[in-house]
């Protein structure tokens, strides 16, 4: 029997390729360094902190029947992750993201998440058609989403009776992704988690701070925001109020990935029974370690 997952996290399921060098990069540079294969995704890395966190994740997404997939699929299930309620397709392949990272951050990358886009609806069937959920018993735990699903497919979780019941976590994925959210503002239901650029595109405007754009947000309709500034104060902005808090100053060593990391941290608190303020002070730490290098 299939052990009943603690949380859903739906989206991209793939493998990331990263190259990281301790130089400071600029356009057409070739500099030493060290390149990495590593299970990822926004919902993998999501449900990989979750895991940490003594949480069993299901994983709903697309994996191809390729090599590539067979071994993705292992790791996961070696995570301790439910790779039960995978979209298995024969068609098409699994997908990856290529990122290259410098001294100064983030340089360039590339996700390649056309397999995700392309399967559709068919990686929600677990949730519609059973065993998770059906259209008239809903899904009543959390679900984290990434905005790698098409903006069709998200407006129609949004409004779908399947995901009624669900505590929806949504995150853009990237900022050329944002807006892709912007369903689940119109409709003022599940809880954002984006960086200050991804609310600036969502509210088609330029924010300073954090504080500033999750009010905003709030006041286009979104029900919560949680908005993060890279060491800059972060906040968790509801019609209730803001809440703020300036990360732990670290050594940065990494950064892919440190978003999804924050996410699943926050979430894993509130879970727990965190109130607000802990469970944001929590997500920070557990970001800022991660950045530092730290698992």
């Amino acid at each position: 029997m299939t052990t009943r997952p603690d949380i859903l996290c739906i989206g991209s399921v793939l493998w990331d390729v990263i190259g990281r060098s301790d130089r400071h990069m600029k356009h057409g540079a070739d500099v030493p360094g060290h390149i990495t294969r590593l299970p990822g995704g926004v919902a993998l890395n999501i449900a990989m902190t979750l895991a940490r966190f003594d949480l069993t994740p299901a994983l709903l997404s697309v994996v191809g029947r390729d090599p590539e997939g067979e071994e993705l699929v292992t790791a996961c299930e070696r995570l301790g992750l439910i790779t039960d309620h995978l979209y298995r397709s024969d068609d098409l392949p699994t997908d990856q993201y290529m990122a290259v990272e410098g001294a100064n951050g983030l340089i360039a990358a590339i996700a390649d998440a056309h397999s995700l886009e392309q399967a559709g609806d068919k990686i929600l069937r677990p949730l519609i058609t059973g065993p998770l959920g059906f259209v008239e018993a809903p899904f009543p735990g959390p679900v984290a989403l990434d905005g790698n699903l098409t903006e069709s497919l998200l407006d129609q979780i949004v409004h779908h009776p399947a995901f009624s019941q669900a505590d929806l976590r949504i995150a853009p994925a990237s900022p050329g992704k944002a807006e892709r959210l912007l369903p689940f503002i119109r409709a003022g239901h599940g809880v954002l988690y984006v960086n200050l650029e991804e609310a600036g595109l969502l509210c088609q405007t330029e924010f300073e701070s954090a504080p500033q754009a999750g009010a905003a947000l709030v006041e286009r309709g979104a029900a919560r925001a949680l908005v993060t500034d890279g060491g800059n104060v972060t906040c968790d902005a509801t019609r209730d109020g803001i809440l703020a808090e300036r990360p732990p100053e670290v050594m940065v060593t990494r950064v892919t990935g440190a978003g999804d990391t924050f996410m699943a941290a926050h979430i894993a608190s509130e879970l727990r029974g965190a109130d607000r303020p802990t469970a944001l002070h929590r997500a920070l730490a557990t970001a800022a370690a991660y950045v530092a290098g730290g698992t």
